[in-house]
Order: C-alpha cells, then sequence, then structure tokens
C-alpha cells in the first residue's frame, strides 16, 4: 500500500493507475476508522481496481466551537486497517496541503444543504463540497463510496456532482450498526455508558417507523411525532425528525415506499447525534 501526503504526488500516482487503465475508486474519511468505513472501502473494492482511502480531518467544515481540536485520531491503527482491506493507497495530508495560506475559493451547493444538519452547522457543507472537490480533482476517481450514516451530505454531494460535471459515480452504501442497533460514528467514542444506552432510542425510533410503514402507516406527521416521544423521553432533545423525498430531501406529508427516508438529529448534554432510515 502506498502512503501519500502531498497532493501532487498523490495526483502523478492516480494518472499513472489511470494510463494503466485501471478503474480508480475513492474513499473519503477523516480517520478513526471503524467496521463503517471498513465496509466502504470493501464496497470501493468490489466496482475499482485500485481503491485510495483520504484521511484528513478537514478543518473547513467545524466552526469554532465545534470539536476539530478533540476530534479523535489513531493513524497507524488506521493505516493497518486500510492495508488490510486491501486499499491501493492512502492519502494522509495535513491542512497545508489542502488549503494554502490565502486561499479563498470555496464549492458551496445552495439548496439541498441549507436545511437540517445545514440549519445548525451553517458552514460545514460548503467545508465538506470543497473538500470533496479537491479531493475529486487530486485522486480523478471514477467512483466515489460514502455512507448513508451522512444521508444530507451524500444528496449534497451527489447534486454538486451533477452541477459541476465530475465524471465520477457517487455510491450510497448502507449504515452499519453495532449489535445493539446503534449507528457507528467515530463520535460514539465520546458517549458514557448512560449516554449509549439511551441514545439506542434514535434507531428503536426509526426501526419502528419503518415498521409502521411497512404495515400500512403513510402519515408522515404520525411517524415523527412517535420518533420524537421515543428520543424524548429517552432524554435526547430532537433537532429534526423529517420524512423526506430520499433524492432532495424536501419534507414530505406522505410516505412514498421506495423514495422516502427519515432523517434524525438529537442532542444531550452537549452531544449531538444522527441517524435515518430509508422507506
Amino acid at each position: 500500500m502506498q502512503t501519500f501526503t502531498s497532493p501532487t504526488e498523490l495526483h502523478a500516482w492516480c494518472m499513472e493507475q489511470k494510463r494503466l487503465g485501471r478503474v480508480i475508486g475513492l474513499v473519503p474519511t477523516m480517520g478513526y476508522l471503524h467496521e463503517g468505513h471498513l465496509s466502504l472501502i470493501r464496497e470501493a473494492r468490489k466496482r475499482c481496481d485500485t481503491v485510495v482511502v483520504s484521511i484528513f480531518v478537514n478543518p473547513t467544515q467545524f466552526a469554532p466551537n465545534e470539536d476539530y481540536d478533540a476530534y479523535p485520531h489513531k493513524e497507524a491503527d488506521d493505516l493497518a486497517l486500510c492495508q488490510a482491506e486491501g486499499a491501493a493507497a492512502c492519502f494522509l495530508p495535513q491542512p497545508g496541503d489542502m488549503y494554502p495560506q490565502d486561499a479563498s475559493t470555496w464549492v458551496e451547493e445552495t439548496r439541498l444543504s441549507k436545511g437540517y444538519c445545514g440549519a445548525q452547522r451553517p458552514i460545514h457543507f460548503r467545508g465538506v463540497c470543497t473538500v470533496v472537490a479537491k479531493l475529486f480533482n487530486i485522486v480523478a476517481p471514477d467512483v466515489a463510496v460514502f455512507g448513508q450514516k451522512d444521508f444530507q451530505q451524500v444528496a449534497v454531494i451527489r447534486r454538486m456532482v451533477r452541477d459541476l460535471n465530475f465524471p465520477i459515480e457517487i455510491v450510497r452504501a448502507p449504515i452499519v450498526r453495532d449489535s445493539d442497533g446503534l449507528a457507528k460514528s467515530s463520535r460514539n467514542t465520546y458517549l458514557t455508558p448512560e449516554q449509549r444506552a439511551t441514545a439506542l432510542s434514535l434507531s428503536r425510533s426509526l426501526f419502528a417507523a419503518k415498521a409502521a410503514v411497512d404495515a400500512g402507516e403513510r402519515s408522515a406527521e404520525v411517524l415523527e411525532t412517535a420518533i420524537r416521544q421515543t428520543v424524548t423521553a429517552a432524554g435526547w432533545a430532537p433537532d429534526y425528525a423529517t420524512v423526506v423525498d430520499a433524492e432532495t430531501l424536501v419534507p414530505l406529508q406522505q410516505v412514498a415506499p421506495g423514495a422516502s427516508a427519515i432523517l434524525l438529529a438529537c442532542r444531550k448534554d452537549g452531544l449531538r447525534l444522527i441517524d435515518n432510515i430509508l422507506l
């Protein structure tokens, strides 16, 4: 497995892979890899000859009051996991490698990014779009794999790819959950045992909503109310619990089976968790 810190050197290596006729897959991460990330690498390997994993905690998607400085790191472990999963290359730049000191250019999606997590984190998706666009230009992947857990992020990136004519297939890989149902997340390390136990209310409320839809329920209001009641009873305050069109993220009054999702974000004791489910 090759390891790169220089964007220029990685780009040259990727161009050589293309000259050899290899299909390139990209898995962008912020490191502290867990089974959810590894599932993305496996999905990319199914579709591609050469898989590049980026490990970069992107400073431009964090607000000043967020956890950029505290975000967990384990670089040596991450590299070992990438190698074990068959990644061909890892990209571990420093902020100065990705952003010149006088950088003044941004990539911003202005519709799908404004609600939900974008309403709570106003600069977040501008930073996400900018760094992902830069990774696309550096790696020139044929396929890029993102996790469903960040549902809004995938929708925003798909829109950016469409609107800016990136010749890249965006794959949304399913959520990986612990055996108790909690969606895998690097930030789960922040949870105390008590917080983790109550956090199971997020996934349980979503599973119950899907069961209700499977039984014939179509009212978004009924589903959203039940979810809010479940997580509130467990001590979590919902930022949003919304039935949406799975592509446009527009809120729906009625579930459209096969084309809808429920997005959920909750807070407790200064922590914020997100989850979702496709209907």
